[in-house]
């Protein structure tokens, strides 16, 4: 019989296997998710049922689409259509059409379509949703700079593609794990596809298979550079707070200079790691513009990342202890910054003589230092604490992960009202707060504010928050002495005390704290 297909949300165009074919597209798909490249004649990448609603064929409530296989495309155009914004493709192997199904055959389905489009029985579908997030664990937007010169040749040239295969399947690419794209070096560089084009690992070794080899000179310092300024923008797929890596491939040695690229690279952020196949001989070393091209290249010159494999033959046991490099984070030393690399602590005076209104502007203070970091589970990280007599830790460092959330818990702290016990709150603070973070990657800032004289001693308990590796910044308003602000600062004292008469004055502050956090920042990495 022609009874159609029942298929999913996601299946795409390439996982049919006919040339035509009757399909049933399920209710309530989530139109956000669909991916669809192009414009009636769709990538066979696409979602059908997405294609299907761009194209006006059904709507979001689902129907019968007959799918038509046609030869693949140079240039499948973007167009916003039905609610699904479709994207750019400049070449795909394979499209298709889709037309309007016939409603007779779509009945015949009905009974089958429930049950396959989404499985009822307890365990399948969570398997399904946790390999479309991927390895949530490996943090990494990658770019991997293959070589596709006439020192690699088309053999070679292959085994090298099977080999950034295998690395792609094995970092667990997802819509929340690793996402990758791909860059030929050769005589001019060539961005084979995007971070934001394919989320899932089948897809890009499909598009892996697909490249061709270009030949011409290894340009490799040229592609270097190209890909450290173009590849990363946010409009090409790049994520915030995401370690940007390119994985340059190197068959030999380089026909240009890659010491300019290695600080462009870095000065974007960018993690570079080279992989190098089949080191130039001794004979050959005459022939090798700078020598020491690798150590040049690389984020750091530590032997983290640069990795050597002898041929391109039985690469296999490579591919995991390169993925290892790859997935760990806190090893990527070009991705830290002060902005993403800090846990700030707020300890806010909540006594009685600063009154509600005042505590406001005090509050508002705190998001502005706060909004200019990258508050991430990898990045930055912000703690509040209010003190009168007693202390109250209003969120630590772990309870918000994101810039939204710390936003809106500091807008929702309520002002307790009653003493001053500043000293104390440090020892609190440092022990409470600091405490379970104090092995983390991050450095640690405390930015004390308050507005009067403490009841207790505050010299000790700054002492051993400076001790524990927390550098202390004091902000004083209105009646707070200058020597106790002075005694709580880290050295050198002038660069971390502040004060302003009025709370309005602490607006003006903002930048300075910013400022000096970044600044200790790089110096204690120097």
């Amino acid at each position: 019989s022609l009874a159609s297909t029942a298929i999913t949300c996601f299946t795409r165009g390439l996982d049919l296997r006919k040339g035509t074919e009757d399909v049933l597209c399920p209710a309530n798909c989530p139109l956000w998710q669909f991916h669809v490249f192009g414009d009636g004649i769709y990538a066979s990448l696409s979602s059908i049922c997405g294609a299907a609603i761009h194209r006006g064929v059904i709507t979001n409530a689902g129907g019968a689409v007959r799918v038509q296989t046609l030869p693949g495309q140079e240039n499948y155009p973007a167009v916003n259509a039905n609610g699904i914004q479709s994207q750019v493709l400049s070449r795909w192997a394979s499209s298709f059409s889709v037309t309007a199904g016939t409603t007779n055959t779509a009945l015949e389905a009905v009974g089958r379509s429930v049950s396959t489009a989404r499985p009822s029985t307890g365990k399948r579908p969570k398997k399904t949703v946790d390999k479309k997030a991927g390895n949530k664990d490996c943090k990494a937007d990658i770019a991997f700079l293959i070589d596709g010169s006439y020192n690699i040749g088309q053999r070679r040239f292959n085994l090298q593609k099977n080999f950034v295969g295998k690395v792609a399947v094995m970092l667990g690419i997802g819509t929340e794990g690793p996402h990758v794209g791909v860059v030929q070096a050769s005589e001019h560089p060539k961005i084979e596809f995007y971070l934001k084009n394919f989320t899932a690992a089948k897809e890009v070794l499909f598009a892996i298979k697909e490249l061709g080899f270009r030949g011409g000179n290894s340009n490799t310092g040229k592609a270097l550079k190209h890909t450290a300024q173009k590849f990363f923008s946010l409009e090409n797929g790049a994520r915030k707070g995401i370690p940007k890596i390119i994985v340059v491939f190197l068959d030999g040695w380089p026909s240009d200079d890659l010491e300019e690229a290695g600080i462009v690279a870095r000065e974007f952020g960018v993690n570079v790691f080279i992989v190098s196949v089949a080191k130039p001989t001794t004979e050959e070393l005459g022939m090798v513009q700078d020598i020491g091209f690798v150590d040049k290249a690389v984020c750091r010159n530590n032997g983290f990342f640069s990795y050597q494999m002898p041929t391109w033959f039985g690469t296999t046991k490579y591919v995991k202890p390169l993925v290892q490099k790859l997935c760990s984070h806190e090893q990527m030393l070009c991705s830290k910054t002060c902005y993403n690399s800090v846990n700030i602590g707020f300890l806010i005076d909540g006594s009685s003589s600063v009154g509600e209104s005042n505590f406001r502007l005090v509050l508002e203070f705190v998001s502005n230092v706060a909004k200019a970091f990258e508050i991430s589970d990898i990045g930055s990280k912000v703690a509040a604490v209010q003190f009168t007599y007693d202390q109250r830790t209003e969120f630590s460092f772990t309870d918000y992960a994101t810039k939204e959330k710390v936003l809106s818990a500091i807008r929702n702290i309520r002002y307790m009202s009653g003493g001053t016990a500043t000293g104390d709150a440090i020892s609190f603070t440092t022990r409470n707060v600091f405490g379970p973070v104090k092995d983390g990657p991050n450095k640690n800032f405390l930015v004390v504010l308050t507005d009067g004289q403490s009841y207790d001693d505050v010299r000790g308990p700054a002492a051993a928050a400076q001790k524990a590796g927390i550098t202390v910044f004091s902000v004083g308003v209105a009646w707070a002495p200058l020597d106790d602000l002075k005694d709580m600062a880290s050295e050198p004292r002038e660069s971390h005390t502040f004060f302003t008469r009025e709370f309005t004055g602490l607006e003006q502050m903002v930048p300075d704290i910013i400022r000096g956090i970044c600044k200790d920042f790089l110096d204690s990495k120097q």
